[in-house]
């Protein structure tokens, strides 16, 4: 298994940044409020785009950097590549108010 190849910059993060090009069905491990946690990654995730370190359940939010970044549209499972075929943004949008 190949160390810590994603960042993740808050304890309440749900995804992390991938540092490099990660293959489907690879095995990572990143650091998360100081412990490893480790993962399969279920499809390939292009570098610098995010992965869910835990299930997140749809209509959830996202978390990165500990900032609210977009919203859950399907339900998305640990390890899954995280992107706009995912999640919805969410900040600026009126009609979100509240969620």
């Amino acid at each position: 298994m190949n160390k810590f190849k994603a960042i993740v910059m808050k304890a309440k993060d749900n995804v992390a940044t991938v540092t490099e090009d990660i293959e489907a069905g690879s095995d990572i491990a990143i650091q998360a409020n100081g412990e490893t946690v480790r993962l399969q990654v279920t499809n390939r995730i292009p570098f610098g785009h995010k992965v869910a370190i835990r299930d997140i359940a749809k209509d959830e939010r996202i978390i990165k950097y500990g900032e609210v970044i977009g919203i859950a549209t399907t339900d998305i499972m640990a390890g899954q590549h995280t992107h706009v075929h995912n999640l919805a943004g969410c900040r600026g949008r009126g009609d979100l108010a509240g969620k």
